[in-house]
Order: C-alpha cells, then structure tokens, then sequence
C-alpha cells in the first residue's frame, strides 16, 4: 500500500480556469466533487494533480521569466496530492481518500483546450502529460491534508 496526502482540494464554477483551494469537499458518487463546474459524472469526475509536478512546473524557466507563482488549484485540478506517485497508477487502481471515499482511476492525462486562462497564467499545462482522472465509486466529505491510500491495483 501507498500511502500520501491530500495536499488541497479545489473547485470552481466555471470550466477552464484556475480553481480556489477550499478546506473541505463533498465527493458525491457517480458525479463529482460538489459545487464545481466539473461535476458531471462520467469518466473524469474528479481531477488530481501532485504538488510535486505543480513544484517541478514552478522551476520552468518560461514559468520564472514571467514571474507567475504556481500553487494548487491553478492547473484546474480537483485534488492535488502530496507523496502519492501518480505516474506510477494505471486505468482501474482504486484511492481511499479520506476515512471513507473511494476513487478510481478512469483517465491518464488529457487533451488540453487551447491557450485556456491556466496556459495564459503558466505558459503551459501539465495536466495532458501528469494529470489524472478519476470516478467516484463511493462519496463522501474530505479534508484538505487527509490521507491517500492506494488499496488496490489492477
């Protein structure tokens, strides 16, 4: 088992734009996390992100001439981990987040809009490349800085 944390949770109401870092989140199973624009069901319900690429993002030096300051939410995910190697899942691992949501991964990456309000602030973005999507298969209230479990792997 690994095991990290849930390093923020975030939302917004309109698509395509950074989210704003909240301290705590409704999943809702089969749907999304409450209140925000991505809630839909189908495959990518819930985004996730680590602070770690988001950090690796940060070192850029397009990212450092323009002088943007990169933090959680600004990709437009959902949850951004902590300790969790999200490289390392595959299509059907299954995370305990929180002491009673359980998500599972429906989606590596993605396609990018063009030149969104997160490509205008950051010059690029890193969700094609090191985003991940996810169904919920049981809802339910979490906290940003609660811990992520894998519990399974397909």
């Amino acid at each position: 088992m690994k095991k990290g944390d849930d390093f923020s949770l975030n939302t917004s109401k309109n698509k395509g734009i950074p989210k704003t870092p909240i301290s705590k989140a409704l999943l809702i199973e089969g749907m999304g996390l409450a209140g925000d624009a991505h809630a839909a069901g189908g495959l990518r319900q819930v985004s996730l992100l680590s602070i770690e690429s988001i950090r690796k993002q940060q070192e850029c030096i397009r990212i450092k001439k323009q002088g943007a300051a990169l933090q959680a939410g600004d990709f437009a995910e959902n949850i951004t981990t902590e300790g969790v190697r999200l490289a390392d899942l595959k299509i059907g691992d299954r995370l305990k987040v929180g002491g009673e949501a359980l998500l599972e991964i429906s989606q590596i990456g993605k396609e990018c809009h063009t030149y969104c309000a997160i490509y205008r602030k950051t010059g690029d973005c890193i969700m094609p490349r090191e985003g991940i999507f996810a169904r919920i298969l049981k809802g339910g209230e979490v906290g940003a800085g609660e811990e992520i479990e894998v519990i399974e792997n397909v």
